[in-house]
């Protein structure tokens, strides 16, 4: 099924049940608030891509995208002076990229294809059962090591929404967030979800810090 979304391009990767708070003060971007806000865009529904290659902030910023993304939907809205805003979104569910269209409006305008879950071939109860408690020890380890904020309860989920919601609660990298993303195999995905955790539970105990992203270092965690 094919669909049109404005695009959002981000240093970050934006996951299915995630939360995306932004500041909002690029011109492009502040008309994308108001034709969301005033329903010129349908459902108030946009799409967030990852930057392979480029820049957040500016003009002629992006050299190059991953292909896999994630719609948002509009959620709050402030107004803030200086026309600006600050807003936030709620990850909906991923699609493809297969076309971008940079005249029609400021902002990006992207053709995509939306991208399900497949059905894994070694499904079964037992597999999901022994997955999702593998998984959920594995989030409770990584919190175990108090520089996370301390043991912190798994969400309640199944096995497809589990993953997401997981990592969305943990230090990963764009790639390794991107990987998850474009993860078709819920089951394939909820055992590289574990590995990363125990993976960020070692490094955290090792050394004794948590890793920030280079974008903190560089534009903050909410930009445009």
């Amino acid at each position: 099924m094919l669909d049109v979304l404005p695009l959002f391009p981000l240093s970050s990767v934006l996951l299915p049940g995630g939360h995306l708070p932004l500041h909002v003060f690029e011109p492009r971007y502040r008309q994308l608030v108001e034709d969301l806000v005033g329903e010129s865009v349908p459902d108030r529904r946009f799409g967030v891509i990852a930057i392979r290659q480029g820049w957040e902030v500016g003009e002629d910023n992006v050299d190059s995208m991953y292909d896999v993304g994630c719609s948002a939907v509009l959620d709050q809205v402030r107004e803030l002076p200086g026309d600006r805003y600050d807003v936030s979104a709620a990850g909906e569910r991923r699609f493809r990229l297969l076309q971008i269209d940079r005249g029609t409006a400021p902002y990006l305008i992207a053709h995509v294809q939306w991208l399900p879950d497949t059905e894994p071939a070694d499904d079964s109860p037992a597999r999901r059962e022994h997955l999702t408690t593998a998984a959920r020890a594995a989030h409770q380890r990584y919190h175990a090591t108090g520089l996370r904020g301390g043991n912190r309860e798994t969400p309640d989920a199944g096995a497809a929404e589990l993953s997401y919601l997981l990592a969305d609660d943990c230090v990963l990298t764009v790639e390794d967030r991107q990987d998850l993303l474009a993860e078709t195999d819920p089951l394939a995905r909820l055992r590289n979800v574990r590995r990363l955790l125990l993976r960020e539970a070692e490094f955290l105990r090792e050394l004794r810090a948590v890793p920030a992203p280079l974008a903190e270092f560089t534009q903050g965690t909410s930009v445009n």
